[in-house]
């Protein structure tokens, strides 16, 4: 009788510890990993959700880690315990162009990651200096691409450099419309901008957030975006698609896991992260920012994210860029 006593009471002390362990884990927090500076668009966004999952997931803490084009901190994220407790962002740069931009990369973004949901699309849109627009009498995407074929080698573009969404943007606008415009790198977005205001460049492909305040004053006219539908941001705007068929070269971003996280584990986030994603304070607070959030299944973002790997690998070959 006293070794059954025993055996009943060394099983519930288990059962207490294992009941324990299991609450412990679950009140430590999650570090969601941003593989770029606090205060971009990235970041924002990140921080909104985290404040929306506490209540089903607990504290989310941001963890800003940049550099190396957001690599360094989806190798974090790639080689981290695959126990739900470390997540990160998956963007247009580090899961579908660094691949291809980067001679050595130290994740591999096919296969060290399991998708938990896309969050938001962020619409580019085609822009030229509203002075050189006029006097070209272009205003539309087949106007740009009538003129370029009527007028080889005389338009150019600007971007914010060699590999950069908006010179890639550039060069499939200009493989699928087939014409010729010179491509004029500078050092960054700002840059870039500031010479198509200026008039030293005729067009960019430039992101909706930063272009919006220069269309609405008419400095810059919008032509399209380049996504595949209507962007709610700017409705009015046609997509470049309906002129190229398949056009589409929007920067997004999502949520990923280590590779090997459980199922259930994913399932769980995925359903916290849809539901903020989903709620219409979110929607109203992305506005703010020109982004569209986006919730999916992991089996959707992981389609989606092996699609672009898929696009951009043709893209950045087409340019010849690299960084390293």
């Amino acid at each position: 009788m006293k070794t059954r006593h025993f055996l009943l009471a060394l099983l519930a002390s288990a059962t207490l510890l294992a009941t324990g362990q299991a609450a412990a884990q679950q009140q430590r927090p999650i570090r969601l990993v941003v593989p770029y500076a606090a205060g971009g668009p990235i970041d924002v966004t990140a921080r909104m959700l985290a404040e929306r999952v506490k209540d089903s997931l607990g504290t989310v803490i941001i963890d800003n880690k940049p550099g190396a084009g957001g690599n360094i901190g989806a190798d974090i994220v790639a080689k981290a315990a695959p126990d739900g407790l470390t997540i990160g962002i998956a963007a247009t740069a580090t899961h579908a162009v660094n691949p291809w931009l980067y001679s050595k990369i130290p994740f591999n973004a096919a296969t060290d990651f399991a998708p938990i949901t896309q969050m938001v699309r962020v619409p580019n849109v085609l822009v030229m200096n509203a002075e050189t627009a006029q006097r070209l009498k272009i205003n539309t995407v087949a106007d740009l691409i009538r003129y370029a074929k009527a007028n080889p080698a005389k338009l150019n573009y600007g971007s914010g450099g060699n590999g950069s969404a908006g010179h890639l943007a550039g060069e499939l606008f200009k493989k699928q419309a087939g014409i010729f415009a010179l491509h004029i790198p500078y050092n960054g977005g700002n840059p870039a901008q500031l010479a198509l205001l200026s008039g030293q460049v005729d067009f960019n492909f430039d992101n909706l957030a930063t272009a919006a305040p220069n269309i609405r004053s008419g400095k810059l006219k919008a032509i399209a975006v380049t996504t595949l539908q209507h962007s709610s941001a700017m409705p009015e705007l046609p997509p470049v698609a309906d002129t190229l068929k398949g056009f589409s070269i929007d920067t997004w971003w999502g949520l990923v896991a280590p590779a090997g996280t459980p199922h259930d584990v994913v399932v769980k986030l995925n359903q916290a992260f849809v539901a903020a994603l989903n709620a219409p304070e979110t929607k109203t607070r992305f506005a703010t920012l020109l982004a569209e959030p986006v919730a999916n299944s992991p089996e959707q973002f992981g389609a989606f994210m092996k699609s672009e790997l898929s696009k951009y690998e043709a893209v950045v070959k087409a340019t010849g860029a690299r960084v390293d």
